[in-house]
């Protein structure tokens, strides 16, 4: 079954996600998603406030900048969330936007390099190892956590271009893909992850989750057009949806036929009503999507 989700958006203020994880656990939502955005909202922080809001709604960080992160922290944070919330927690890291990371001193000269020893390290240490690292970017000393996770957890990265999904592919156990991405745009990350688990001889199913920017309502058309154009995609097709429920779970069947696992329906910025958009994802879409 295709996984569906809601991403609380750190437009809204952060007081306004106890009632919006509350709503997603009382209407059966399976996955409340959270960004960490510069200069918005903490991952970490707003995840576990979620988590401890509600009973059963899985939550979803994606992303955690690495630039920004030391990645023992990564590791503590994580872990503890999976502790305290086990198997209701999905942590995703990757780049973070450049110019964000510029604006607090932190791009890396290559954030590949970077991306990839995290990797490497915060799945070591979420797994119980203890690391001595000298890295380029990622430096530990007898490293390791007092309180790994009881049991094995994923690390996902966020990835565009192709030479970060091979890299996910080889390094992570999944894949976040953003609301750009059309369904061919999933067809060909795909190809990718797996010509970089390939080369790295990893053969387990690796997941996929990509957001879907969808609006519904008298003005979603509008307000889906307007949001397409703040993002530089006004030409873009196939991409974003806005529509009632049968036109919003068609397009999710679109992007699960092309390969993804879940799909993170993504609201426009000025969604008026966010708790009435969990309803409607969770109450009117879901039941349409196999």
């Amino acid at each position: 079954m295709t996984g569906l989700g809601v991403v609380f958006r750190p437009q809204l203020p952060p007081e306004r996600l106890r009632a919006v994880a509350r709503v997603a656990d009382e209407v059966g939502l399976e996955e409340l998603w959270l960004w960490e955005d510069c200069f918005r909202e903490g991952g970490m922080s707003t995840a576990a406030a979620a988590l401890a809001w509600s009973e059963r709604v899985r939550v979803g960080v994606g992303l955690l900048p690495v630039p920004l992160r030391n990645v023992a922290l990564t590791a503590m944070e994580a872990a503890s969330l999976h502790r305290m919330f086990p198997g209701r927690a999905t942590v995703v890291v990757g780049h973070g936007v450049q110019d964000w990371m510029g604006q607090v001193g932190a791009r890396p000269a290559s954030p590949l390099t970077l991306l990839g020893e995290h990797l490497d390290a915060l799945r070591g240490l979420l797994g119980g190892q203890r690391l001595s690292v000298r890295g380029r970017y990622v430096s530990l000393d007898d490293v390791a956590l007092d309180w790994p996770p009881e049991r094995a957890v994923p690390v996902f990265a966020g990835a565009t271009g192709p030479r970060t999904l091979r890299l996910s592919g080889a390094k992570a156990d999944g894949t976040v893909l953003t609301a750009s991405t059309s369904p061919d745009g999933v067809r060909q990350a795909r190809q990718l992850i797996e010509e970089g688990q390939k080369e790295a001889g990893r053969g387990a199913h690796h997941p996929v989750v990509v957001y879907l920017l969808a609006a519904t309502g008298t003005d979603a058309e509008a307000r889906l057009r307007a949001e397409l154009a703040d993002e530089g995609l006004e030409s873009a097709t196939d991409v974003g949806v806005a529509g009632d429920a049968g036109a919003v779970a068609a397009a999710v069947r679109r992007l699960a036929e092309a390969g993804a696992d879940t799909v993170v329906l993504q609201p426009t910025g000025d969604e008026p009503d966010p708790e009435g958009f969990v309803r409607f994802a969770a109450e009117q879409v879901r039941p349409l999507v196999p």
